[in-house]
């Protein structure tokens, strides 16, 4: 690990302060359940670390009236979240939450750091850049647990947040402040990521002086029906990250869904909308057939590498198990 400076400020204006224009100059800190191990590796040699846990405009949840939505901290810890009583309708994200069996992952990772971590690529994480040399190391090496779709460019990992897929899912927003403290900007959450083609970028639109300060949830409405799931398909038991993962949301009224939005995770770049899949939705019930179809659609344009053409069957058993989940058709997919 090279040397770097260290600061911790409590105010986000302080915070701001801190942080370099100049990309790689400066790294946040949150629970460093995945950065300290890019520092020790030397993938990342920042001159500064800042730590934003004590920053708190980034704690706590609460309503905001105006926007009928509830403000979610981005430095929280996952376990307060989970416990949180303003979101126990929110079935998706307790799910995704409850997928990362270590209760001392949960205890630490924050809400901004899990949904800015960075790839689980093995090339990456040896010091072979994000592209891994254009992408060559990928397409020609080891690539059974990379990108299935939108990989014919340099970028072919697969982005490794757990909860986005909910958190998209749900249509939660993303609040970026900086590199001045009134500079704000609101965006559907699934803006934040992008899929990058030289190593000068990053896997989201977060600038070098840019913070996630928060993520906005649109509040539960119980008359509008609208139920949530995820689905996650792993090695097993242990703390491995998932081979595919999906997360639904229906909003059902009198047994036809008149609103769906189906997520996939771990299977691109980004978090991928599967659109025709949940048009497919749409003004029918939901049934086994029905999701089946849904789950076919959400994996048609798959293109998988040399060695990861199982993952479009296990993307497609995620997808079709998180819709019957969130239809109360389903169980399982490590949620209990």
């Amino acid at each position: 690990m090279n040397n770097f400076a260290y600061a911790q400020p409590r105010r986000l204006e302080s915070l701001l302060a801190l942080l370099s224009p100049t990309p790689g100059e400066t790294e946040v800190l949150a629970g460093g359940t995945d950065l300290v191990g890019l520092l020790r590796e030397r993938v990342l040699t920042p001159e500064r670390v800042v730590n934003v846990c004590d920053v708190e405009e980034l704690q706590g949840v609460h309503e905001v009236p105006e926007g009928g939505a509830l403000a979610l901290g981005a430095a929280m810890r996952l376990d307060e979240l989970h416990e949180h009583s303003l979101l126990e309708s929110y079935t998706a994200l307790h799910q995704a939450i409850c997928g990362l069996r270590s209760l001392q992952y949960q205890a630490q990772s924050t809400l901004g750091g899990e949904l800015c971590r960075r790839p689980r690529c093995w090339y990456f994480r040896a010091g072979h850049g994000l592209l891994a040399d254009g992408g060559r190391l990928i397409r020609e090496g080891d690539n059974r647990y990379h990108a299935i779709f939108d990989n014919a460019g340099p970028a072919k990992f697969v982005s490794a947040s757990r909860l986005a897929p909910a958190l998209i899912a749900l249509d939660a927003r993303a609040v970026l402040v900086g590199p001045e403290p009134d500079y704000l900007s609101v965006i559907p959450l699934e803006e934040l990521y992008q899929t990058p083609i030289d190593e000068s970028q990053r896997e989201t639109i977060l600038q070098p002086n840019q913070v996630l300060a928060q993520i906005l949830l649109p509040q539960a409405d119980a008359s509008a029906a609208v139920a949530s799931a995820a689905y996650e398909v792993r090695h097993g038991e242990g703390p491995d990250d998932p081979l595919a993962a999906a997360a639904a949301s229906l909003r059902i009224e009198s047994g036809v869904v008149r609103q769906a939005k189906l997520v996939l995770g771990q299977v691109a770049p980004t978090p991928r909308v599967a659109d025709t899949a949940s048009r497919l939705l749409v003004g029918h019930a939901v049934d086994q057939l029905r999701a089946e179809a849904a789950g076919r659609a959400a994996v048609a344009d798959a293109t998988p590498l040399s060695r990861n053409e199982y993952k479009v069957q296990l993307a497609e058993v995620a997808a079709t198990r998180a819709i019957l989940k969130a239809a109360g058709l389903a169980t399982g997919g490590f949620d209990e």
